[in-house]
């Protein structure tokens, strides 16, 4: 069995108290809205699959999430067309006091805190198996996988794409009492149609054209293990309520046999679909969604736990880097690492570590072998209706937006090097008495930002 304590986060919180909050309005057609959670993470816009589907034509699909840590409701514009904004003003990020009017695009929601309180814990553990991270994003995971591990449920992973469902798995199979069984991986997604019920369930001899001898399916090799049913969500209608007679009664028919079989493994499912969505569409029975999340965890997206790229990259450069030790990384490097959105998640990155190890020159990676994102028009159009105003000269908008970002640029820069204004220039490529030059006109003090961060 892996050792799970193998990395201990220290003084980062096991607990948080989360108050829920509720989030009730109206769209400009009258769609009625009121919803009330105790999700740590919550999203907004109109694509189905958010926690809070909104329909409206100024809404993105991911249009914000509001994120909830021990500091407080923070929302994050996720890049929305339109933007966010707090009573009345427009954010990127902010702290959402206990009751405040939220925009999305045209559509106003009031925020407000509730009474309940739920206690949400995380893992004092900074791994799981194969899985990686300090964020309280992946923490809060790790504490539920270490809790169901041991207990022999079935176990629905969601997430997207890349997030380490299968790595998340494996853990719970060898944090069990069936770690000493097989671990089958059955991938719905790869089989073609017409063989997975063979695939799953197996055949006789002589049940279908070129079956020349018996054969073993997977329920059958993952007997006292765990069967790892991954995309359960791309499995064919007619082969769902096949699926479902197997779990509820625990035995099975092979394909041209007359004789049943009984199953004795441990059953994870995993998907890249909101399996609940796809039950209101049609394209996913009901019956079998519940009888497999019977418990459901949801791995976060690499965007979620930006904090944990760092810690990641650190670790797939030992992995890759040769006998000359991992190669190192420049901030800056790190900083566009950090900024990249990862639509490929954890594997995203993994790969993009390997490419640059084995292309750069020297022992440093560069971001020059990143796959590089088109902007998109959501987010070109947003920053454009940040910096437009014609209702004022031209140079005078310019100079004032120029000072506005010099000053969040330098103030972030002290706060990163703890107010050293020797440091903040080198890694912003300034001589130290042009950096001093420019916090004076800006009126910035190294001491105000410490003291600010300190509070």
């Amino acid at each position: 069995m892996d050792d799970i304590t193998r990395t201990h986060v220290e003084s980062i919180p096991t607990s948080l108290t989360l108050q829920s909050y509720a989030l009730q309005g109206e769209t400009p057609e009258g769609e009625r809205i009121a919803v009330s959670s105790t999700r740590r993470v919550f999203t907004l816009g109109s694509n189905p699959e958010c926690d809070l589907m909104v329909t409206d034509p100024t809404v993105s699909r991911l249009h914000a999430r509001i994120i909830v840590d021990p500091r407080g409701h923070c929302i994050r514009d996720e890049n929305s067309k339109n933007g966010v904004r707090v009573n009345g003003i427009r954010v990127r990020e902010a702290w959402l006091p206990a009751n405040c009017r939220i925009q999305l695009g045209r559509v106003d929601l009031d925020f407000s805190l509730e009474g309940e309180a739920v206690e949400i814990p995380f893992s004092p553990r900074g791994s799981f198996g194969g899985l990686l991270g300090e964020s309280l994003a992946i923490r809060e995971v790790f504490a539920a996988l270490e809790r169901i591990a041991p207990r022999d449920v079935t176990l629905l992973l969601e997430g997207e794409s890349g997030t380490g469902k299968e790595l998340a798995a494996r853990a719970v199979h060898a944090h069990s009492a069936r770690s000493d069984g097989p671990f089958v991986v059955f991938d719905c997604s790869a089989i073609p149609r017409n063989l997975i019920e063979s695939e799953l369930f197996g055949h006789v001899r002589g049940a279908f054209t070129g079956a020349e001898r018996d054969r073993k399916g997977a329920m059958e090799q993952a007997q006292g293990g765990t069967l790892f049913l991954d995309e359960v969500g791309e499995l064919p209608l007619d082969m769902q309520p096949r699926l479902l007679r197997a779990l509820e009664t625990r035995d099975y028919k092979p394909v041209g046999s007359t004789e049943r079989k009984t199953t004795d493994a441990r059953i994870v499912a995993a998907t890249n679909r909101r399996l609940r969505a796809e039950v209101e569409h049609g394209n996913f029975r009901e019956d079998l969604f519940y009888r497999l999340a019977v418990i459901c965890i949801e791995l976060p997206s690499l965007s979620e736990r930006v904090g944990d790229i760092p810690m990641l990259t650190e670790h797939f450069l030992a992995e890759f880097s040769g006998e000359g030790g991992p190669a190192q990384v420049a901030w800056s490097t790190m900083e566009k690492l950090k900024r990249h959105s990862w639509p490929g998640n954890v594997r995203e990155l993994r790969n993009f570590v390997e490419r640059a190890v084995l292309l750069s020159d020297g022992d440093r990676i560069e971001t020059q072998y990143m796959d590089e994102e088109p902007p998109s028009d959501e987010s070109t159009e947003s920053s454009l209706d940040a910096l437009i105003d014609v209702n004022r000269p031209f140079k005078v908008v310019r100079d004032e937006r120029a000072d506005a970002f010099a000053r969040a640029y330098w103030v972030e820069m002290l706060r990163q090097c703890g107010g050293n204004i020797s440091e903040a220039s080198r890694r912003g490529g300034l001589h130290r008495k042009s950096l001093e030059y420019a916090l004076k006109k800006l009126d910035i003090s190294a001491r105000d930002v410490l003291s600010e961060e300190n509070q």
